[in-house]
């Protein structure tokens, strides 16, 4: 599965994410109301946002995502913890997107779009979310994803429930 592929919408456009996106980036993610609810609230500081830029070159899958009428970076999202075994799982997350874009459909069309390319390639995607991120998981839930059941307990953000969703048959 290819985790960097260009995937193009009519709102987004996602891209493999490079070492020149991180200012534009690093600008975007700034603003500290993008991670009110995420359990790293913190993001929003330079040096916390450089580790987790750091984090996204260095593992692969990372995208960046674009507005696809201006080309002005907006995000990020990413493909991790691909499992070939049992036909095939894949997760997408470590997302976020400039307030501009929320509620304008980009968000549900990346994830689309990300879900589509997944698909063509494993039979489960999944989806790790903060137990008191309300926002996301709602998100998710919109897009069609259920909590498997799954939770764990994590030194950041305390606990994490897990989603899925599973190829149309």
């Amino acid at each position: 599965m290819d985790r960097q592929p260009t995937l193009v919408g009519s709102l987004v456009r996602l891209r493999p994410l490079r070492e020149e996106d991180r200012a534009a980036l690093c600008t975007v993610a700034a603003d500290p109301l993008i991670w009110q609810q995420h359990p790293a609230h913190d993001r929003w500081q330079p040096d916390v946002f450089a580790a987790f830029f750091d984090d996204a070159l260095a593992k692969g899958g990372a995208l960046a995502v674009e507005d696809a009428q201006t080309g002005a970076l907006i995000g990020s999202s990413r493909f991790q913890n691909h499992d070939p075994a049992d036909g095939g799982a894949v997760e997408i997350g470590w997302t976020f997107l400039a307030r501009s874009h929320w509620r304008t459909g980009a968000n549900r069309e990346m994830k689309r779009l990300m879900l589509d390319h997944a698909f063509r390639h494993v039979a489960r995607v999944f989806f790790t979310v903060g137990e008191g991120n309300a926002r996301s998981r709602r998100a998710l839930e919109g897009i069609g994803a259920r909590w498997s059941g799954e939770a764990e307990d994590r030194a950041v953000g305390g606990r994490h429930l897990r989603y899925v969703i599973e190829r149309p048959v």
